[in-house]
């Protein structure tokens, strides 16, 4: 298997795995920051678990943070851990997922202004296009009140862009950082529990989203930067953009809003378009060049 073609096995894969992140949370029926805690101190734990096991019985020794990059990367998935769970619990699943979706376009804007690297005609139309999205989405938080919860998510897809740029810039193997990095919500998350106290009245299944489903997906998720740009990786965000809806409207019978729906189609429509169309375009670069 060839580089790119790695990049997008292990893209996919984060990509399914984080689309059962939001029911798995909301199945635990918890409060806010009890979740975050139980959560992100799961996923921290089995972390450390695999990076030892890993260095004990093979010859492969990951690093946990690399470098200054590193530490930059964990810092803005960390937050991004918070901001997500929060957006969760301030607006519908379909806000949160379809204004997350914008994470390829901020990280194009990012490849701009960071690594010089100007996006194409086609990008600047699919991003245009987008923010016609997202505007309708968060113009029906206004008037629906969650306001808060679209501006956490849009949050969110900024926090994860700069990460995914980072990693994109350095071509460093990340894998490990968005794992680790769940100690700043943990610690967080346990400082405020020990004042407030602890309630989450399904545990099993944020432990589960905690230990097996987030590791998967940022592991795969933080990867795919190494071989893929910072563009390609945030496509795969839009698998949990489609899925992650359906998953909750079929466990809770949460029926989007036609804002929602209306904007969420733009989005994945430009989304789907931008890809296929830079599909088309690296084919026929390929053909030239043979």
């Amino acid at each position: 298997m060839d580089n790119h073609r790695k990049g997008l096995a292990l893209t996919t894969i984060g990509g399914l795995a984080l689309s059962f992140d939001v029911p798995l949370v909301r199945l635990g029926q918890g409060e806010l920051w009890s979740t975050i805690f139980l959560r992100s101190t799961t996923t921290f734990v089995t972390t450390l678990v695999l990076w030892l096991l890993i260095r004990r019985f093979t010859s492969e020794r990951p690093t946990l943070v690399p470098g200054r990059a590193g530490l930059f990367a964990g810092l803005c998935y960390g937050l991004s851990t918070m901001t997500f769970l929060a957006a969760v619990f301030h607006t519908a699943t379909a806000n949160v997922v379809f204004i997350v979706a914008f994470t390829p376009m901020f990280a194009g804007l990012l490849d701009w202004l960071v690594l010089k690297q100007r996006p194409s005609a086609s990008t600047f139309i699919a991003m245009v296009v987008m923010v016609a999205g997202v505007g309708i989405i968060v113009s029906g938080g206004l008037a629906g009140g969650h306001v808060l919860g679209d501006v956490l998510a849009v949050g969110t897809a900024l926090l994860l862009a700069c990460a995914i740029t980072v990693g994109h810039a350095t071509r460093i193997d990340m894998g490990f950082v968005p794992l680790v990095a769940t100690i700043l919500p943990a610690v967080i998350g346990l400082w405020i529990v020990w004042s407030s106290g602890f309630s989450v009245e399904q545990p099993f299944w944020v432990v589960f989203d905690g230990a097996v489903m987030i590791p998967l997906a940022f592991w795969c998720l933080a990867t795919g930067p190494k071989y893929l740009t910072g563009p390609e990786v945030g496509m795969f965000y839009l698998l949990e953009t489609v899925l992650a809806p359906l998953w909750v409207w079929m466990i809770f019978t949460e029926v989007p809003s036609l804002r929602t729906l209306l904007g969420g189609t733009i989005l994945v429509a430009a989304l789907v378009g931008y890809s296929l169309w830079q599909m088309r375009r690296g084919e026929r670069l390929t053909s030239q060049k043979l």
